[in-house]
């Protein structure tokens, strides 16, 4: 039997990527699973896929705080407690600081970083209690601020701080906070990107034949979450550019730069 079975694991961003692999990972494990996003269309036909599983779906914009504290309320009156909640919910960004608008900064800070913020803190009685699991599914952007993705970076670098702070205030409480990394996964956050202006980017510029799948990228976290680690950073490059960065930022700035730049042009 899963340790998971007949546990209430909450995923915000469940619709699609990592967060709809991890759905359908914690299905199948007999949990009972709530996942909320901005796209209704999207979250019904995932339930679609399981008519009499313990699913439930909720529309909500975690940028917004009674979002939040509905999808929370909802879950509670469902499943009466939370023993493990993935903030997952994330949206990344494409521009130079000098291009860039405040307001697609805003937007991606009050995603990434207070959609986090607002589900832990309206869940955290509830996992307290049980001695479950808070994580932040970051980036490798949470270690290393990248070229073009200022804000993005800014916004990882903000809820990696934050829930480290949290895990030490919990220490010795018996619950977990820990924070996943991945590096370049497939996923649509390279698609949903914010331009300078604040709208989708539409496309990804990258080879994504190459990178982690969102399936393989979910059985890491579950597996990291089962041992209760602390932090896990995936893929290789990953590992790398976090090594350099610690030891080697110097050289760290140019292997990035070059990664970034093609021809003395954002790769976009």
């Amino acid at each position: 039997m899963s340790p998971f079975n007949n546990k209430v694991v909450v995923i915000t961003g469940g619709s699609e990527g990592i967060g709809k692999a991890l759905v359908d990972d914690f299905v199948q494990q007999g949990a009972k699973v709530a996942t909320c996003g901005r796209n209704y269309d999207k979250l019904y036909q995932l339930q679609s896929l399981y008519s009499g599983k313990p699913l439930l779906i909720h529309t909500a914009d975690v940028s917004k705080e009674q979002d939040c504290l509905s999808f929370i309320q909802t879950v509670v009156k469902q499943f009466g407690t939370i023993d493990i909640l993935i903030n997952n919910a994330g949206v990344s960004m494409r521009s130079l600081v000098a291009d860039v608008e405040f307001d697609t900064i805003r937007k991606v800070m009050d995603i990434n970083f207070w959609g986090t913020v607002y589900c832990t803190k309206f869940a955290l009685p509830y996992i307290l209690q049980n001695k479950g699991t808070v994580v932040g599914v970051s980036s490798i952007a949470g270690y290393r601020g990248l070229p073009g993705r200022s804000g993005y970076s800014a916004s990882k670098f903000a809820v990696n701080g934050w829930l480290e702070a949290l895990r030490t205030e919990l220490l010795g409480s018996g619950t977990n906070v820990m924070w996943v990394c991945p590096g370049f996964t497939t996923s649509n956050i390279r698609n949903a990107a914010l331009n300078k202006e604040g709208k989708a980017q539409g496309e990804s510029p990258m080879d994504e034949s190459k990178m982690m799948s969102s399936a393989a990228c979910a059985d890491h976290i579950i597996k990291a979450i089962q041992k209760r680690k602390r932090t896990l950073v995936l893929t290789l490059n990953g590992k790398q550019t976090v090594f350099l960065n610690r030891f080697f930022p110097s050289l760290a700035d140019k292997l990035v730069n070059n990664f970034f730049f093609k021809n003395g042009e954002l790769m976009k």
